[in-house]
């Protein structure tokens, strides 16, 4: 075990979703004494039932509203802002939670930072949708691109573009450290079954013997970085001294189409001779055709890259789903 952040007091909003709660465990095992906040607007108590440790505090509250309402002058060393719905279903079930919590929520918290510890780490969970349905690929952190600014997945894509903003202008501004990495797809387990994205959609329906459903074609692709990959990256931006300030991409750029996706998700539920059933719906708007990480950054700043298979990572996801029973 690391001890990267003993004794460092840190928040973590959206502490009882997927992202957030790994991201709790990893702090705690690191030594750090953990503020979770979340309204389980999309996150799970479940998620956090296994903590117990005095390390840990949770404050059930809503971060849409000025932080000294729920947090008082608490200091923090690091703030990681992960609260967000994160799949289509759920920010299109709840639009202004969204765009509220990636925009209004981010400069809340910032603001607290400056008043309480302009020393601090502010760390902004960004996403891949800021780069839109990209005519850049793969795609690197310069590319500020293609988005539809009002269209059914714009309450996400472009808040989180303006939580950037935010965050660039409490950097230049007050000098604030504040970093943004732009999450690509992730997995793992306590990944939401019901979220509608790819890899839980795929397991829910191979483990059930049921067709899964392919948006399109299945000829548009996507990459796959599994939970802990990701946290480490995380974790190794918050804690450089030469990120401030800056964007990084963290995924796999191991690149899959949705129908080979399918496939290995199938057959590794089945057999290597069974061919997964299918069936195919229209393409939603805005759906991004091609979507995979330029890394480079992230290895020379960070020296981080996956080490986690897509055979493994899927293999740790599907035994999560099945003692799970979901």
């Amino acid at each position: 075990m690391n001890d990267r952040f003993a004794g460092k007091n840190v928040l973590v909003t959206g502490a009882a979703g997927f992202l957030g709660s790994h991201l709790v465990d990893s702090l705690l095992a690191e030594g750090a004494i953990v503020t979770g906040i979340d309204n389980f607007l999309t996150g799970s108590k479940k998620n956090l039932t296994h903590i117990n440790t005095k390390n840990f505090t949770f404050i059930e509250a809503d971060v849409n509203q000025p932080a000294n309402q729920y947090l008082n002058n608490q200091t923090f060393d690091y703030i990681f802002h992960f609260a967000s719905p994160a799949s289509p279903p759920y920010y299109q079930k709840f639009p202004r939670e969204t765009y509220l919590v990636n925009t209004i929520a981010t400069d809340y918290l910032l603001n607290h930072l400056k008043e309480t510890n302009l020393a601090g780490t502010f760390i902004f969970a960004g996403t891949s949708e800021a780069y839109g349905d990209p005519q850049e690929h793969p795609q690197k952190e310069t590319y500020w691109g293609n988005v539809n600014p009002n269209g059914p997945r714009s309450m996400y894509d472009e808040s989180k573009r303006l939580g950037e903003t935010i965050c660039g202008v409490f950097t230049r501004t007050f000098n604030i450290d504040a970093r943004i990495v732009r999450i690509f797809n992730t997995y793992g387990p306590r990944i939401d079954a019901h979220d509608g994205r790819i890899i839980p959609s795929f397991i829910t329906s191979a483990l059930k013997n049921q067709p899964m459903e392919v948006y399109g074609d299945g000829s548009q692709t996507r990459s796959y970085c599994y939970i802990s990959d990701l946290i480490e990256g995380i974790l190794r931006l918050s804690l450089e001294p030469k990120a401030k300030g800056e964007t990084v991409n963290l995924g796999n750029p191991g690149e899959f189409t949705v129908l080979e996706t399918a496939k290995i998700v199938w057959q590794a539920i089945h057999d290597a001779d069974n061919q997964p059933k299918i069936t195919y719906s229209d393409l939603p708007k805005d759906d991004p055709l091609r979507r995979q990480p330029d890394i480079t950054k992230a290895k020379q700043l960070l020296n981080w890259e996956p080490t986690i298979t897509f055979t493994d990572g899927l293999a740790k996801t599907i035994a999560y789903f099945k003692n799970a029973n979901l």
